[in-house]
């Protein structure tokens, strides 16, 4: 199975975990770390809408709670509305800004641009960046002297 497929399926996975009952979009993220061990995050709503969390700061977090922040090579992500048969949709989502400024600082500081790759909730459609594209002249550690 490819890093893309395997990313995939742990996110989809994940997304089934999703505590989405206000939007009823589910949203998984897996993150593949240099020892080829998977982290995993579906995001979280709350009453409170901006306090929910997206599933890759969730995996991020978990990541970084291991102290392994340092070590994400890859990520996964896959979302859609959950209906009857599962997750719905075909386009391939991607991490919304705030996530995207997450997960650049985990590149930022493992010294490593990310590929993430992102499928729809029916998983028929793939599409793979890389962070830096996803998020030109980010501002990181490096700014600040840190990475």
């Amino acid at each position: 199975m490819s890093e893309a497929a395997t990313l995939i399926a742990a996110a989809r996975a994940a997304a089934a975990h999703a505590h989405a009952p206000y939007s009823r979009f589910h949203v998984g993220a897996a993150l593949l770390l240099s020892d080829g061990s998977i982290v995993t995050g579906a995001n979280f709503e709350n009453a409170s809408y901006g306090l929910s969390l997206c599933a890759e700061t969730v995996a991020v977090a978990t990541a970084s709670a291991s102290g392994r922040l340092a070590d994400i090579v890859a990520v996964g992500v896959i979302g859609g509305m959950i209906g009857p048969e599962g997750l719905q949709g075909a386009d391939p989502v991607t991490p919304c800004g705030r996530c995207r400024q997450v997960l650049n600082e985990a590149a930022q500081i493992g010294g490593r641009d990310l590929v993430i790759h992102c499928a729809g909730g029916s998983g028929d459609a793939l599409a793979s960046f890389n962070l830096s594209d996803l998020l030109p002249h980010a501002f990181g550690p490096a700014n600040l002297g840190m990475a």
